[in-house]
């Protein structure tokens, strides 16, 4: 049993070059731990979307094994759109209600894999304490009812348990989280919570979820993101050294992972993935959301996966596709194709190797195309677009992320104290469970 407990930092769309820019000295709090650790640049998922990207690091695993898609899907067996929030106009346009049910408890309880583990639950089930603060993949063993009155359904969280306000394990005395989200309410919810755990050292592993710096990187870019969110950001890491009683005292208490979900990359252009298939309506169900996008084929559909994809060959928004046929998946790109499939020694392929020279693309590109819930055919928008979701809502002038370039893709990952060797997001379920001694997570693929 290690000697320290661990804290897991998840900043939400922070770039690499955000993070290496804040750690020479623009982020106090954040400097001080980059002083300490060991630091790279490590990659996402795809698509490189948040509820797919905590899902992995919750899990361990990639979409293929833990079964979270996209922000957007078609749910073959209820026949209908999951819409977990990309905007407000797409979660009226599925149904409001519907919409919230999916994002806050459907998310866990159902459309995740019940063949993963999460953290929380490894953790739990070893008799110490996880606790997680606001974080959207957060299912546990412990049954909470809301604080709301009018809401009775319960979650499943872990021992400690803090979800923007509607779900809490202890009064702790922490502002409403969501008055103000341009303002950076929800962070301070999760800042006066974290205080409060690490005053009180109430856990063994906490995952510490700060959201505010990719809700601004939408609207002002990747870049103006620093400028207004993060001082934010840095003072909620710095709360938790304080109620330490200082950086020293909390690293002496604590091991480290800080790592962002995903990264984001500049949108000036919008595309609306349904235009080329108007007149296969209905043949296909196509669900798109910021840099990503899935087409599902109906039943007795008159078209399959590879006619799909040529009709996007001369698409200016659309960078890559992706699909399997039988053993093989494949990644068309402007007329061409290459062929790849998992080999011993690594992957079999055939054709052009450039047309997936992104990060880690062939395995991130298998676990996508492996997950049941996903569409016959895998979108990739091309840099600087990006695709309406289906509110007809975009970040054009701002930021987005989704697709497999490396600036969607790439994240900062930072440990201290850990022993375990993290190059993926996917990999911080298992050097957590190692720090711990509780064991492994499935084969990320």
């Amino acid at each position: 049993m290690p000697t320290k407990k661990l804290v897991l930092i998840v900043v939400d769309g922070m770039t690499p070059e955000a993070f290496e820019r804040a750690a020479d000295g623009r982020a106090p709090a954040l400097a001080f731990l980059a002083a300490h650790g060991d630091y790279r640049r490590g990659t996402s998922v795809f698509p490189s979307l948040t509820p797919v990207c905590l899902s992995s690091i919750a899990t361990g695993a990639g979409p293929g094994v833990h079964h979270i898609p996209h922000l957007v899907w078609w749910h073959r067996g209820e026949r209908r759109i999951v819409e977990y929030g990309s905007s407000f106009s797409a979660v009226r346009a599925v149904g409001i209600t519907q919409s919230l049910t999916d994002t806050i408890y459907n998310i866990n309880q159902q459309h995740l894999s019940p063949d993963v583990t999460t953290v929380y639950e490894a953790i739990d089930d070893a008799g110490l304490v996880a606790a997680a603060v606001n974080i959207t993949c957060y299912r546990g063993r412990t049954r909470y009812l809301p604080t709301l009155p009018w809401v009775t359904k319960p979650a499943y969280g872990p021992k400690r348990f803090y979800f923007y306000g509607l779900f809490e394990s202890d009064q702790t005395g922490a502002p409403f989280a969501v008055h103000n989200r341009a303002g950076g309410s929800t962070d301070a919810y999760a800042s006066a919570v974290g205080r409060w755990l690490v005053t009180r050292d109430g856990f063994d592993f906490l995952a510490y979820y700060l959201s505010d710096f990719d809700y601004s990187s939408h609207v002002h870019g990747p870049e103006g993101a620093e400028d207004v969110a993060l001082a934010r950001i840095d003072a909620a890491v710095q709360s938790l050294l304080d109620a330490a009683g200082g950086g020293d005292a909390f690293l002496e208490r604590y091991a480290v992972v800080l790592a962002s979900d995903h990264g984001q990359t500049t949108v000036d252009r919008t595309a609306r993935l349904q235009t080329p298939f108007a007149s296969l309506e209905r043949d296909v169900i196509v669900t798109a959301s910021n840099r990503a996008g899935q087409l599902y084929l109906r039943r007795n559909a008159r078209v399959d996966a590879a006619a799909l994809a040529v009709r996007l060959d001369t698409e200016p928004s659309v960078e890559v596709t992706l699909r399997r046929e039988g053993e093989d998946a494949v990644a068309r790109r402007e007329g061409e194709e290459l062929r790849f499939r998992p080999a011993d020694d690594g992957w079999e392929t055939a054709g052009d190797a450039t047309i997936l020279d992104h990060p880690d693309a062939l395995a991130r590109s298998w676990s996508a195309l492996a997950n049941p819930n996903a569409g016959e055919l895998l979108v990739s928008a091309t840099e600087g677009w990006e695709f309406t979701d289906l509110g007809g809502r975009h970040h054009a002038g701002g930021g987005s992320h989704g697709s497999l370039v490396a600036g969607d893709s790439t994240v900062p990952l930072l440990t201290i104290g850990v022993d375990a060797e993290v190059r993926r997001i996917n990999d911080i379920t298992p050097a957590v469970r190692e720090h711990f001694g509780v064991g492994v997570t499935a084969d990320a693929r």
